[in-house]
């Protein structure tokens, strides 16, 4: 099986990229703006034409589209996840390779649902940033585009390669500095969120499965479970053997913050609180229904939270 994977290089697509180099049957063609792509492509101002090109030399039968960006402006935002997905759907349109589409959506896309809630794929998306809102025209252009394609919606990734910028790297990472400076006690904010983290190597199955399957639509990708941050907090001190005390703030406002979990540090020691201290506009809590994932894809989530912040904190250890 011959695949296309755009965006190789990112926090997602290094693991889809093992995933799918691991199964002796896929032939992998990696496209993206890196060096180390095997093809240097700009999908956000490259022409649909070009793309084309490629595709009816490579012919691909499956492109998997983990490309994006989380962070930026509006303008950004919408050039990364939105016009560079119309880009490859339009591409997709003219080449006559007929490859399947799957796309990596965002849980971001749903935005704020009710506490104690399981969001399933016929929600109807209210996208509450930037982020969800330009992810989520992506899925339409995919869903509207006629194609065999499918939209893998992954809620809040965990494990190794997390960003330090992330929520959960920044509490790896304030963790690390406490215990450098033998800090006896760490002062958080932003810790009563609750979100469905999922191992990104749990993901690159999920990747893969979708990649073999015939399943088309929207498919959520997540554990099932919400954890609340503060709960993820006190399980990463006991893996990285701190034995300070954790101090919860009721948000990122002022000089005693040590760390807001999700935001930088303010500028100023009289910035007001923070509304939605992760950054998602998702607000205080997510948790997706993943029983379509079981039933049209056979997957299920085999990496617990546990494992995903040992391995966090084994990175955010070894930093200098």
């Amino acid at each position: 099986m011959r695949v296309l994977l755009i965006g190789a290089n990112g926090y997602l697509g290094r693991f889809v990229a093992d995933r799918l180099l691991a199964d002796p049957a896929v032939q992998l063609t990696a496209l993206g703006r890196g060096d180390d792509a095997d093809v240097r492509f700009d999908l956000a101002s490259g022409s649909p034409g070009a793309l084309t090109r490629f595709l009816d030399a490579v012919h691909p039968q499956v492109v998997v589209n983990c490309a994006g960006t989380t962070r930026g402006g509006a303008r950004e935002l919408t050039r990364h996840n939105t016009v560079a997905v119309a880009t490859v759907c339009e591409a997709l349109r003219r080449s006559g390779c007929g490859a399947r589409l799957v796309q990596i959506g965002c849980g971001a896309e749903y935005g704020p649902s009710q506490p104690g809630s399981s969001t399933a794929e016929d929600a109807v998306p209210r996208p509450g940033g930037p982020y969800g809102v330009s992810k989520l025209a992506a899925t339409e252009l995919v869903l509207g585009s006629g194609l065999d394609a499918v939209v893998l919606r992954v809620f809040s990734p965990a494990g190794p390669g997390t960003p330090a910028g992330s929520p959960l790297g920044r509490l790896a990472e304030a963790m690390r500095r406490a215990m450098q400076s033998g800090d006896g006690e760490l002062k958080l904010g932003g810790l009563g969120v609750q979100r469905d983290f999922i191992d990104v190597r749990d993901v690159a199955r999920a990747v893969h499965a979708a990649s073999l399957s015939a399943a088309q639509g929207v498919i959520n990708i997540g554990s099932g479970r919400a954890v609340r941050l503060r709960d993820a907090a006190a399980t990463l001190a006991r893996v990285a053997g701190y034995g300070g005390a954790l101090h919860e703030l009721d948000g990122p406002s002022g000089g005693h913050l040590r760390a807001a979990i999700g935001h930088p540090r303010p500028e100023s020691d009289h910035a007001g609180p923070v509304a939605y201290p992760y950054p998602d506009g998702c607000g205080s809590w997510q948790q997706a229904d993943v029983r379509t994932a079981r039933d049209r894809l056979g997957w299920r989530p085999r990496i617990n939270l546990e494992e995903s912040l040992a391995d966090i904190w084994m990175e955010a250890a070894c930093r200098i």
